[in-house]
């Protein structure tokens, strides 16, 4: 049975307080370890349990960061208990208590995990106090290590699907400018799946895709990854419009396996020759076009999500005029939905309309910096998802805002 929480104050306020689980079923070593730790001086909060099985409740209602073991309890001993904690708390402190005649059990407590041993009628407040302080020291530091390390490696990983999300155009003789990019959703890397691409096909054409999968972590990125090089692959061997939304919602569905996912994407056929761009919209909203007059939404016809319902192949073409100087911008819907400033008010296309409008002139490049820069400066934060930005610009448009 778990006891009551004992605390002493005798040390300054701005010290750390232990936390302390003593797991021993003598009650009266119980009480020589309770009073030693008063004679510490370390503020302290007690926590006794008799039992491995009560030790695993006070673990989960309490907040412990320091664990005194003894190796003989009624449901556990030896190196066999502190596999156990350790397998309960891994980023807790475990000291060990062992007897007079356990000469090997500290040293293979420790190599099973333990940060440090006392042997017990050999323990001074002056040698509780240090053993205390060092492994809660020790034991914050490797989880400190530990996180920073899982921490790398996540970066690491995001790096690699990043670099797969935002590949580098495939452009031969084609004199259309691109500019593109791609945020995660947070500071941890709340990696999604948003994709872009951009490929000059064998028939002088510019193909052009944004998409999304829903969702977020590695599975939906690992899946935007896939349709993109999906997607990549098709155009360079042929496929345009229906054909190829129908072959990546096959991918898709077959890369998705039991999760549910679906994603929206955009894809853009541009003709300099014929001053048009072709629009399919599958679940995505439509693009924007920038002239030297300003920057206004596209009107195009919408087609379903791919994955949503499989087999319908529903999505019909538009085909916009271009003007001989101009930019189109697709992007995700990361960048209009968070909020439009301190309120509960979010951006939405005509908030974005009415920032770019105010954005001073620059050329692309800058120019798409600055417009994500303003949009997560007025969301502060608030709504975490990805944005994914491909811009491409023909002509002699000067810099615009």
């Amino acid at each position: 049975m778990t006891a009551p929480v004992t605390t002493t104050d005798r040390s300054s306020a701005d010290e750390q307080t232990y936390h302390i689980l003593l797991i021993e079923d003598d009650e009266g070593d119980t009480l020589l370890v309770e009073e030693l730790l008063h004679d510490t001086g370390l503020r302290f909060e007690l926590t006794t349990s008799t039992t491995l099985a009560d030790a695993r409740a006070a673990l989960t209602d309490r907040r412990i960061n320091c664990i005194l073991l003894d190796l003989h309890l009624p449901d556990a001993s030896g190196t066999g208990a502190v596999t156990a904690i350790r397998a309960l708390a891994p980023h807790t402190a475990v000291i060990v208590l062992t007897g007079l005649s356990e000469a090997q059990a500290g040293t293979d407590a420790m190599a099973a995990g333990a940060q440090d041993y006392l042997v017990k009628g050999k323990v001074e407040a002056d040698l509780m106090h240090r053993t205390v302080r060092y492994a809660v020291y020790r034991s914050q530091t490797e989880r400190a290590n530990a996180e920073a390390q899982a921490a790398r490696l996540r970066a690491e990983e995001n790096a690699r699907l990043e670099r797969g999300l935002l590949p580098q155009p495939l452009l031969d003789t084609s004199a259309v400018r691109v500019t593109s990019r791609y945020l995660p959703g947070a500071e941890m890397t709340l990696l999604g799946g948003d994709f872009l691409d951009v490929v000059e096909g064998d028939d002088g054409l510019l193909h052009a895709v944004v998409g999304d999968v829903s969702g977020h972590g590695p599975d939906a990125a690992a899946l935007g990854v896939c349709l993109r090089i999906a997607w990549r692959s098709l155009v360079l061997g042929g496929h345009r419009g229906d054909d190829l939304l129908h072959l990546m919602e096959r991918i898709l569905i077959a890369e998705r396996g039991n999760q549910q996912l679906f994603a929206t994407c955009t894809l853009l056929t541009l003709d300099q020759e014929a001053a048009t761009a072709t629009l399919h919209l599958a679940g995505h909203h439509e693009p924007l076009l920038t002239t030297a007059d300003g920057t206004l939404e596209l009107t195009a016809a919408h087609g379903i999500a791919l994955g949503i319902v499989p087999g319908v192949d529903s999505w019909p073409a538009t085909v916009i005029d271009l003007p001989a100087a101009g930019a189109l911008t697709l992007y995700t819907d990361g960048l209009t939905e968070g909020h439009n400033g301190p309120g509960r008010e979010r951006l939405g296309v005509e908030g974005l309309l009415t920032l770019i409008d105010g954005l001073p002139p620059t050329p692309p490049a800058a120019h798409v910096d600055l417009l994500i820069k303003e949009t997560h400066e007025l969301n502060a934060g608030r709504h975490s998802d990805d944005v994914a930005v491909l811009r491409l610009d023909w002509g002699s448009l000067p810099a615009n805002g």
